[in-house]
């Protein structure tokens, strides 16, 4: 049968990557992020190597409305989601007290509220239908307070905390919820949060994008519901339970603080 799957933040990165692999078993596809050009780009190649259709929505999923705007669009188109990706989301680097609490409040509004909404809008009926999943991407750092990137962390591990109680609440139904918690991908993020400094991101330590995407990938079709890329990365997610609240944010603030 075929499927259609839904991805938010698929201009580049985890998402553009995860959206090749669902082209590639051939998913229809619901393309949604700012860009519009690139979305456009993505769309001809899938359509022209996989024979898929694509929906392309230019909207800032962050934007009051946008989510609920786009359930009513593919409504009126009567396209049924039955795998939705949250994969929309960035960080901000810097001490709390000295950065901008515009870009905080559009963070949230991203990483959290869209991502909230959208799930809100769209589980409800692969539950009804009883098919699909939910796959929204955390992140290792929704294991850990975060010096430095304090909101970022925040609401990376309200994500997670999500995620894990819905794949519990619908865990009698034929539908999954998984989140994904990478590690530092090679992805735009570390250009956008302004985190080139880190400690963290000097140690080299960061994961290609696409196999990020191949074991996301397979772990969410499979029904995983967390899925930690690199035995590394599941090491270290196992930290907090060892040691003190306080050992891990003193830990964290070392790994990112670029003047140490």
């Amino acid at each position: 049968m075929q499927r259609t799957v839904l991805i938010t933040g698929v201009s580049g990165g985890i998402g553009k990557e995860l959206a090749d692999r669902f082209a590639r078993v051939g998913h229809e596809m619901v393309l949604v992020s700012r860009n519009e050009e690139k979305m456009n780009m993505l769309a001809e190649q899938y359509r022209t190597t996989y024979g898929v259709g694509v929906t392309v929505i230019a909207k800032d999923i962050g934007t009051p409305g946008v989510p609920e705007a786009i359930f009513k669009e593919l409504q009126e188109k009567q396209i049924h989601v039955d795998y939705l990706v949250n994969n929309a989301g960035f960080g901000l680097y810097g001490k709390f007290l000295e950065t901008d609490i515009n870009q905080e409040a559009n963070m949230i509004d991203v990483n959290i509220k869209a991502l909230t909404a959208m799930t809100k809008l769209f589980l409800p009926g692969m539950v009804e239908r009883n098919r699909g999943g939910v796959m929204n991407v955390s992140s290792m750092v929704g294991f850990f307070p975060g010096p430095l990137m304090s909101v970022y962390h925040a609401t990376k591990s309200y994500v997670l905390s999500f995620t894990e109680a819905l794949a519990n609440e619908v865990s009698n139904t034929n539908v999954t919820v998984t989140a994904l918690c990478p590690g530092l991908t090679s992805t735009g993020f570390v250009d956008r949060s302004g985190m080139q400094a880190s400690n963290l991101v000097r140690s080299g330590t960061i994961m290609e994008a696409g196999r990020v995407a191949d074991i996301g990938y397979r772990g969410f079709m499979n029904g995983k519901t967390l899925i930690i890329p690199g035995r590394r990365n599941r090491l270290v997610a196992f930290l907090p339970r060892l040691l003190s609240r306080q050992r891990v944010t003193q830990m964290m603030r070392t790994m990112q603080d670029g003047s140490t």
